[in-house]
């Protein structure tokens, strides 16, 4: 117990904030000041907008955008990634509202960011990398339809309807319009999600989206259009911490949605990460101390009413491109918040939810990289197979499911593909010291083949009737040397096949079988088998030397004076009489 403690003591260690972090502050302090100001000019109506979405409220939003920010910024693994609510992490939340309500959204929070530490200290953040790139761009395609979806209620002015299902939601706000229209609203938030599509193509500087925000809020005060339905009150300040919300007795049931919650923390907050790297030279982030960071983050947030939080690449991209150099921006974007909550709350509170609503229309857009859809859609079927159902998935299961599945059919192609290259070729024998004479006579009763590639459970079978339809030879030599690898479904098959070779007279010599893969033979008693008859060579030659001193004996061809005697078991001299 003593050396499992002292581990996870020393792990904790090296996942810490050091005196490097600290040194990389103070670098550049009027850039990094900057860039946070921009970020959090951008954060604010992202962060209410998504607040709203989930189901708790704005004040949820950026009380997540500022305590998970802050903390993920000081204990998390890049030095230019900003957290906070996201809309990827909405999507998950509005089911477990409907179901479980606000106390047990921050329950899985809660649970979710013990889940995220505990995976840091398992250093499971390098597995990541496997995630292959058509799950990623199916899931962003998914998640970004599921977000506009989202948005239709508030764009079309009407109350929310019941459901967990987007598609169902959306359908029957669609129907509450038809009723009783509000172009106002739909005005408002077409011309929000225009502005920032527009604006941000022409002059991707300029932070578009409190800017036009600030000028719907206007519009609709001076102008007194109650249709446009403002936020509302929101609380002067952070609530005081509390576990109030904690239920232990439901903790059995929001198991699931937990694990749900920090897989797709893992995932997003790794994937932003690594876009952020990608978009600056001289940076890499650690995977292992993002997860503990954003574990943290999401211990912490639940306490003063916050909903889950990931990496966000939305406002990641912006810190990068306004300059940013280390963590002390995406400290300064939430302290900017915090200030936002204490001293202007009245003023936000009046914010038009339909404006909010085309916030998030846009930056649903905007998530959207076309060319990549593209190129990933020409690259291979497969690929384009992998994209599609990914983001079908994400549009109607959700979004742990949607990957789930994504990486299952990536990795059942995957497995497809590499089993197509399992090959079994028949090749000349070598010629060797032997007279044209004698190699004719010799090739007329042995058969040589080279297995190629992966001898695993995915090709072994195909293998297993190639080599089945062997002609009527005396010996087969099956060369192994450039079997890349093999498992014990490879190794049983082969045993079977030169069982069966057996049972029909015909003799199975092996050549070049390699150190590593001797075990997996071994195991399953195929190694055993080759060497009770004397039939494994470490060369062909051998082999094939071998092959005709069996002949000899069994009398197929003359003896050659200067063999040596092939040893016969007694099965064998029932075959060949």
């Amino acid at each position: 117990m003593r050396l499992s403690f002292g581990r996870i003591g020393a792990r904790l260690t090296a996942l810490l904030p050091g005196r490097t972090d600290l040194a990389e502050m103070r670098r550049d302090l009027r850039r990094d000041l900057l860039a946070g100001l921009t970020v959090a000019i951008v954060a604010l109506p992202l962060a209410l907008g998504f607040g709203v979405s989930s189901g708790l409220g704005a004040e949820a939003g950026l009380a997540t955008a500022v305590i998970a920010g802050a903390l993920a910024a000081v204990f998390g693994g890049s030095n230019l990634q900003v957290s906070g609510p996201t809309g990827a992490m909405t999507v998950v939340l509005v089911p477990i509202v409907a179901e479980h309500g606000p106390s047990g959204v921050l329950t899985v929070g809660l649970m979710a960011g013990v889940m995220l530490v505990a995976l840091a200290l398992l250093r499971a953040g390098k597995y990541m990398q496997y995630v292959p790139a058509p799950v990623v761009e199916g899931f962003t395609l998914g998640i970004a339809c599921v977000i506009g979806l989202q948005q239709i209620p508030n764009a079309l002015g009407v109350p929310k309807p019941e459901g967990d299902r987007v598609l169902v939601v959306t359908w029957r706000a669609l129907e509450a319009f038809t009723k009783d229209p509000n172009w106002t609203a739909v005005a408002f938030a077409l011309a929000v999600a225009a502005v920032m599509v527009v604006g941000a193509r022409r002059r991707p500087a300029i932070p578009f989206s409190i800017l036009v925000v600030i000028a719907a809020t206007i519009v609709a005060q001076v102008a007194g259009l109650h249709a446009a339905k403002p936020i509302g009150d929101l609380p002067s300040g952070l609530p005081a911490p509390s576990l109030a919300f904690l239920d232990v007795g439901a903790l059995g049931s929001l198991l699931a949605p937990a694990v749900a919650v920090a897989a797709l923390a893992a995932l997003e907050s790794l994937l932003s990460a690594s876009v952020a790297d990608g978009m600056t030279v001289g940076q890499k982030h650690d995977p292992d101390r993002e997860l503990f960071g954003q574990g943290l983050a999401n211990i912490a947030a639940p306490l003063f009413g916050g909903v889950p939080a990931t990496g966000a690449i939305a406002r990641t991209a912006v810190n990068v491109r306004t300059g940013a150099g280390s963590r002390l921006a995406a400290l300064t974007h939430a302290a900017i918040l915090a200030v936002i909550v204490f001293a202007a709350a009245p003023l936000v509170s009046r914010i038009p939810l339909a404006a909010l609503a085309g916030v998030l229309l846009a930056t649903a857009v905007r998530m959207v990289e076309v060319g990549s859809l593209k190129a990933m859609a020409k690259a291979t079927r497969s690929d384009a197979l992998i994209l599609v159902l990914t983001a079908l998935a994400t549009l109607a299961l959700d979004l742990v499911y949607a990957v789930i599945l994504g990486l299952m059919v990536a990795g059942t192609l995957a497995l497809r593909a590499v089993a197509k290259q399992a090959r079994l070729d028949q090749v000349p024998l070598d010629r060797g010291d032997h007279s044209a004479e004698e190699h004719a006579l010799l090739a007329e009763h042995i058969v040589a083949y080279r297995i190629d590639g992966p001898l695993f459970f995915a090709a072994a079978h195909r293998f297993l009737l190639e080599l089945a339809e062997v002609a009527d030879v005396r010996v087969v030599i099956l060369r192994m040397s450039r079997v890349s690898t093999i498992d014990a479904t490879g190794a049983l098959v082969l045993k079977d096949a030169v069982e069966k070779l057996n049972r029909r007279g015909i003799a199975v010599l092996t050549s070049g079988i390699r150190p590593s893969q001797r075990q997996v033979l071994d195991s399953v008693g195929a190694l055993e088998l080759l060497r009770r008859e004397g039939r494994e060579y470490a060369t062909t030659p051998e082999a094939i030397q071998g092959a005709r001193t069996y002949l000899e004996c069994a009398g197929v061809i003359p003896p050659h004076p200067a063999q040596m005697s092939w040893p016969i078991s007694e099965e064998t001299e029932e075959t060949v009489g």
